[in-house]
């Protein structure tokens, strides 16, 4: 997630129940012994739901389509590649303060911890735990995740080359970029041209353009995600109440455990606090965040600024694509946030729900899932490819987290069904209202400038 410092000031200022905040807090020192921390692919194996820790999901494929194909036609080859990744896993960043909230709580309540017989998911309590992450930096785990996916990006593409690397100018970001290209280049990497969107001047940078719309706003999706969190949380505290009588966790605590799951996986691959919860209830953290972001990332049809600002995303790929400028490359390789990826989907219309998600209740099924979706050093590929027969004429295909994802918007045939993909021409046709989109005209007055 990524939230700029105004937004986190803002929510906080609101006391919002979902209000974040960055304060400076003191570390509290709780100590867990390795042996107690558990282990993602040990301690927590054949746990799948923690792969559904919302955009805090570690890195994993996204579930294959049933009936969509994997690979292309045999005749086919890929000539373009477009990858959009966003960065490694990190250390928290506003949440931070229910973490530490929930270690202090924790320090008040060492007498009563000692003297409870506790249950087998909560001994390491005995111990203590230890709060000592550092915020929004790039962890060794996200420092991993990007040089991996460097190497498996050039088994998968070994002809493709670029001099240039583009990334915005967030630190973890950047670092992100690098870890990737040493794994993609080698000692090559060496060698290439590091930019960032400050080298640019576009208007609006599809990368992060909502440094430039200062109306699409954080306050009404971290109202409905509040929302929901006041319903699926005071089970969590009742009972833990009953696991550790005479805490009375509050739900900032609770929050703080929650959090506290997906953040020591994505610093050390572990976490004592995942087998504290039920997949129900980690579930209920996963709807929070899918909630935030649905309503942030907004819906075409309610004239959203998201998809709005995510125009500028797709306005760039089809520039690729379509060689507008007569200098496109073979390979481009951006870095960025979840938040990016989501806003150009959104302005796709590929990922969303016909009615946005409710705070009351999640549905039985739903298109959008951040797990899925956005999980740390998420991978966005668009392929551009042609055929000797199979399809006509250039063809554009979406590989999303590992798994092929079915351009609907376009497709227009069995063939296109099949491999999810549709022709160039038709995917132009399906995009028109991000094509259509400038800056500083009528509609983007309207939606993303604040009223004076």
């Amino acid at each position: 997630m990524y939230l700029p410092l105004r937004s986190w000031t803002l929510l906080h200022l609101l006391q919002l129940p979902f209000a974040l905040s960055n304060s400076d807090q003191p570390s509290v020192k709780f100590v867990v012994p390795d042996e107690q921390l558990g282990d993602l692919h040990n301690h927590h194996h054949g746990r799948r739901d923690l792969n559904h820790l919302g955009n805090l999901s570690p890195y994993h494929d996204a579930p294959t389509v049933p009936g969509v194909s994997a690979d292309l036609p045999d005749d086919c080859t890929v000539d373009q590649i477009i990858l959009l990744h966003r960065h490694g896993s990190r250390g928290p960043a506003g949440e931070q303060h229910y973490i530490i909230t929930l270690a202090d709580t924790l320090e008040k309540a060492r007498d009563k911890i000692q003297d409870t017989d506790l249950p087998w998911y909560l001994e390491f309590l005995k111990d203590g735990y230890k709060y000592d992450l550092v915020p929004e930096v790039l962890t060794i785990v996200g420092r991993k995740q990007l040089f991996d996916h460097g190497v498996e990006f050039a088994l998968r593409y070994p002809t493709f080359s670029t001099n240039e690397v583009v990334s915005t100018t967030v630190p973890r970001v950047i670092d992100s970029a690098h870890f990737f290209s040493q794994g993609f280049f080698g000692r090559g990497a060496e060698n290439i041209t590091y930019l960032t969107t400050d080298n640019f001047t576009d208007p609006v940078s599809w990368l992060d353009p909502w440094v430039s719309c200062p109306g699409l706003s954080y306050i009404p999706p971290m109202q409905a995600a509040a929302k929901w969190a006041n319903k699926y949380i005071p089970p969590i505290a009742k009972k833990l109440d009953e696991d550790i009588p005479g805490i009375n966790f509050t739900l900032d605590d609770i929050h703080g455990a929650l959090y506290a799951c997906p953040y020591d996986l994505a610093a050390r691959n572990r976490s004592p606090w995942c087998n504290a919860f039920t997949t129900h209830e980690l579930r209920g953290l996963e709807y929070e965040l899918d909630l935030y972001f649905d309503g942030y990332s907004g819906h075409k049809s309610n004239g959203d600024a998201g998809p709005l600002a995510g125009a500028f995303y797709v306005k760039k790929l089809i520039e690729r694509l379509t060689d507008t400028t007569e200098t496109a490359k073979p390979l481009y390789l951006d870095f960025a946030h979840d938040t990016t990826i989501l806003l150009a989907l959104s302005a796709m219309g590929v990922n969303k729900d016909m009615v946005p998600l409710s705070p009351d209740h999640p549905p039985a099924h739903r298109k959008f899932r951040t797990s899925n979706q956005v999980p740390f050093a998420a991978e966005m590929v668009w392929e551009k490819f042609t055929c000797k027969d199979f399809f006509q004429g250039p063809q554009v295909r979406l590989v999303l987290n590992g798994a092929t994802f079915p351009l609907s918007i376009c497709e227009d045939s069995e063939n296109d069904k099949q491999y999810g993909t549709c022709s160039l021409d038709k995917f132009l046709q399906a995009n028109a209202y991000s094509m259509d989109v400038e800056y500083h005209d009528k509609v983007w007055n309207a939606t993303c400038e604040l009223p004076h």
